[in-house]
């Protein structure tokens, strides 16, 4: 165990003292080792659409993460599927620090087993613990006072002092909801690429509009920040489309779809999932 595993005054570990190899499917409960399988639908999605979901609405001084690892006792090795702790380092280790919101899914695994999870999520200082039910379409919140989960409101919000934008539960359960409720976020924050493409969009359209009339010229203007403004979102992200892909993108004129193509753009994991009609 490293010389700052253990706290001054307390027996826990560091939360980065590993039991369990990183990189492995592997956690530690109750000093029994666990195998986590890999996921099949709709827990395989659910994760990936949760963490593009809280990673839009995180605050500037806090990081998302997916399944990370986190020692929470002697014994206790596991892992979130989505965790949400401060960017800055531990004054004292370090390290990083402990997250204080944690997200799990239940689809296979049963919620007792999720609970055991959060009540040690919880004990060792984790602020908030959810897990989204898939199975019945809610969200529920860890109880450490009553040991037990509470069922969310599908129309209420999650605010946090971690979250920059107050996240929609009802965008957490239904997959339909989450690219809105990102690209909502995106605008809310002010991201950057988006603000400065749709600030292009409009003065592109008033340019237009002067020489060749003012609705013409505001809808093409328009059309092409827009699609410059998908191009740019996909590029954040590290997707490149191809060139016929590209020039698909930039040549539509649908201001309804290329609309529906930024929201997508925010967590699309490939281009022909982007154009795809739905």
């Amino acid at each position: 165990m490293s010389s700052d595993a253990v706290r001054a005054g307390s027996a826990r570990p560091a939360i980065d003292d590993r039991l369990v190899a990183p990189e492995t499917r592997y956690e530690l409960c109750d000093g029994e080792l666990v195998y986590v399988s890999p996921a099949d639908p709709p827990h395989g999605e659910r994760h990936l659409q949760l963490a593009a979901l809280v990673e839009a609405h995180t605050g500037p001084a806090f990081e998302a993460a997916a399944d990370l690892l986190t020692r929470t006792s002697q014994t206790d090795d596991i892992a979130p599927d989505v965790s949400v702790y401060p960017d800055a380092p531990d004054p004292e280790t370090g390290g990083r620090r402990l997250e204080q919101l944690a997200f799990e899914i239940a689809s296979t695994q049963s919620l007792s087993r999720a609970a055991t999870k959060a009540a040690k999520l919880s004990a060792r200082g984790v602020r908030r613990v959810f897990v989204i039910d898939v199975a019945r379409s809610r969200a529920l919140e860890w109880s450490a006072a009553l040991a037990a989960w509470c069922e969310l409101d599908a129309a209420g919000y999650i605010e946090d002092p971690a979250l920059e934008v107050p996240l929609p539960i009802e965008a957490m359960i239904h997959a339909a909801k989450t690219d809105d409720a990102v690209a909502r976020a995106l605008l809310t924050k002010g991201n950057p690429v988006l603000v400065q493409k749709l600030a292009e969009g409009r003065a592109e359209g008033v340019a237009e509009g002067r020489a060749e009339g003012v609705a013409e010229g505001r809808a093409e203007g328009r059309a092409e920040g827009l699609a410059e403004a998908v191009l740019a979102v996909l590029g954040a992200r590290g997707l490149v489309p191809d060139d016929g892909s590209r020039e698909r993108i930039l040549a539509e004129r649908d201001l309804q779809r290329l609309a529906r193509w930024i929201v997508r753009a925010g967590s699309c994991v490939t281009i022909a999932e982007l154009l795809a009609e739905r």
